[in-house]
């Protein structure tokens, strides 16, 4: 057992986190948690990472070694990324290992400083910093915040192979399905534990809730007995049993369980008209750096359109010209007269922290009438699962997913009808994602979105702009489709929203053979890639040997990376049989 947690406490303010809650995590543990934003999951992860105190007791195994990624990193942008890694402590690594990490994260130069770096740079860099480093627990806040589709493919895989315990907190729910093998939910300031993935995760949620609610009916019935045997007067009471009136008393003072909330979202878009938004060949570059071309595009009612492509190829620079807050360099966007665009940034908007959430809102709208109802600040707030007290809190008080949820809010009650989401699903927990991708369902207007999360974009979009080669490629298809036509090993599958069904190929006989042991060859040649890094650590400096050795090097690693597609590949015709 690698850490064994005691009687757990956590109280943040006067606002507990969870109380005398106990769990442990073993060696080949792969534990995601879970929860509602604001709950405390990182706050968990802090205190299993020795980051934030805590009453009760965390036992470590002995000489167990930690390693933590943030949801935001903290760098010093003066120096390189090379400065950044070598730099550390307790690295252990050679050179040839730090660059060959930083490849496989596509960070090429090493020499770049790290102020010049875009955000999904900065994670990637965060991200070999925390795996190069050898530990027997890693913990990770959201890794993949920032990154674009093919690096959470490598990432995702890295994690399936890897052979130490990891703890993370996500809201992938590709990653929930496909990493871990265990589920920590934190609600009402418990802690529940699941030996499932996702999928096991949610049938075995839905059923421990069911039983709770069974357990209250039987409590409830058997108090509705009891107090009409408690009311047999003063006179009576004193004759009855002692024993059964504190057994009454101690049942009474058990809270109900409440109503799952969620968060309900304003479906108050103004009417659009024919004429929508068209893009008439757009191109846009900064100073010589070309980032697309010569792209046209008329929306057309109810477009659901998603962006994909690598980090920095200028996903988010479309998503600027569309909605008004950028210049093309050359071409046109023209709007219809109806068209009203809500911008729902990355992170959120600068936001005064000393003002409170009530404020906030009031400061855009000071009533809404939906369905000819007419809600005032405080019933905006409550649907978006602002309770009377946290509506009084100042913004410096909320979490960064409560921060999202508020602007969220105040986005929709403009009353857009066309929706621009650029990384919608950052910080934002899983149920209010899915209430999200409900509400976009029977959104009356139009939806663009930059997201690097797969089921979102599968669940939501039907159409897919693709930057690539510094031009735009509109693909008539789902996410998940278009990377199966381009020999991408992605094949998801989405329940809440029908999609087309391809045909299941069928597994062979061979084929299942093979999976019964590419996990043993793949072992096995992480082992002789170990043994190979042994030799080029004893070289010296005989730089012919060190340079036969690294070519070997090389194409050994080239070997397992096609051994760890052919292993994603197996998984995902086994998953489909």
């Amino acid at each position: 057992m690698l850490v064994s947690a005691q009687e757990i406490t956590k109280v943040m303010g006067i606002k507990p986190i969870v109380e005398k809650q106990s769990f442990s995590i073993e060696n080949k543990d792969k534990i995601a948690v879970v929860g509602v934003n604001g709950v405390g999951k990182s706050t968990l992860l802090k205190m299993i990472g020795k980051i934030e105190n805590y009453d009760g007791k965390i036992i470590y195994q002995k000489d167990m070694k930690i390693n933590y990624l943030a949801q935001h990193s903290d760098f010093d942008l003066s120096k390189t990324v090379f400065e950044t890694i070598s730099q550390l402590k307790d690295l252990e690594c050679d050179e040839y290992e730090i660059k060959s990490i930083l490849n496989n994260f596509k960070v090429a130069d090493i020499n770049q400083k790290m102020s010049e770096l875009s955000g999904g740079q900065l994670k990637r860099v965060a991200l070999a910093i925390t795996l190069i480093k050898k530990c027997d627990l890693l913990i990770l806040d959201e890794p993949t915040n920032h990154l674009d589709a093919s690096m959470i493919e490598y990432l995702e895989k890295y994690l399936i192979k890897v052979n130490h315990a990891i703890i993370m907190v996500t809201h992938d729910r590709y990653f929930l399905q496909r990493v871990v093998n265990r589920i920590f939910e934190i609600d009402n300031n418990q802690i529940f534990k699941y030996d499932a993935n996702y999928a096991l995760f949610l049938e075995k949620k839905a059923e421990r809730e069911l039983n709770e609610l069974a357990v209250q009916a039987k409590r409830k019935a058997f108090l509705r007995k009891e107090i009409e045997w408690v009311r047999a007067g003063v006179q009576a009471r004193g004759t009855k049993s002692v024993e059964r009136l504190a057994k009454f008393e101690k049942l009474n003072d058990i809270a109900d369980i409440g109503d799952k909330k969620n968060v309900e979202l304003i479906n108050t878009a103004k009417r659009m008209g024919n004429k929508t938004i068209e893009l008439i060949n757009v191109s846009k570059a900064f100073d010589e750096k070309v980032l697309f071309s010569n792209f046209s595009y008329m929306f057309k009612r109810y477009d659901r359109i998603g962006i994909i492509g690598d980090n920095g190829i200028g996903k988010s620079t479309l998503l600027n010209i569309i909605a008004n807050e950028l210049s093309a360099s050359s071409g046109n966007v023209e709007y219809g007269e109806t068209i009203s665009i809500g911008y729902f940034k990355q992170g959120v908007e600068d936001m005064n922290p000393k003002i409170r959430v009530y404020d906030y809102i009031r400061e855009s709208c000071n009533q809404l009438e939906v369905d000819g109802n007419v809600l005032d600040v405080k019933q905006m707030c409550e649907m978006f699962l602002f309770t009377s007290e946290s509506e009084y809190k100042l913004i410096s008080q909320l979490s960064g997913g409560e921060k999202r949820r508020l602007y969220l809010l105040k986005i929709l009650i403009n009353r857009p009808n066309v929706l621009i989401l650029d990384e919608p699903t950052n910080d934002l927990d899983i149920q209010t994602l899915e209430v999200l991708e409900n509400y976009l369902d029977d959104f009356n207007g139009i939806i663009i979105t930059v997201s690097h999360d797969r089921y979102f974009l599968d669940r939501v979009c039907d159409g897919l702009f693709v930057i690539k080669d510094q031009k735009i490629t509109y693909v008539n298809s789902i996410y998940s489709q278009y990377f199966i036509n381009e020999n991408t090993v992605i094949k998801p599958k989405v329940e809440a929203k029908e999609i087309k069904k391809t045909n299941q190929v069928k597994i062979s006989y061979k084929d299942k053979k093979e999976f019964e042991t590419i996990e043993d060859v793949i072992v096995q040649l992480e082992t002789d890639l170990e043994k190979l890094d042994e030799k080029i650590g004893n070289a010296g400096n005989d730089f012919d040997i060190i340079s036969k050795l690294s070519d070997e090097r090389v194409k050994l690693e080239e070997l397992i990376e096609a051994k760890n597609e052919r292993f994603m590949e197996l998984l995902e015709l086994m998953e489909g049989n």
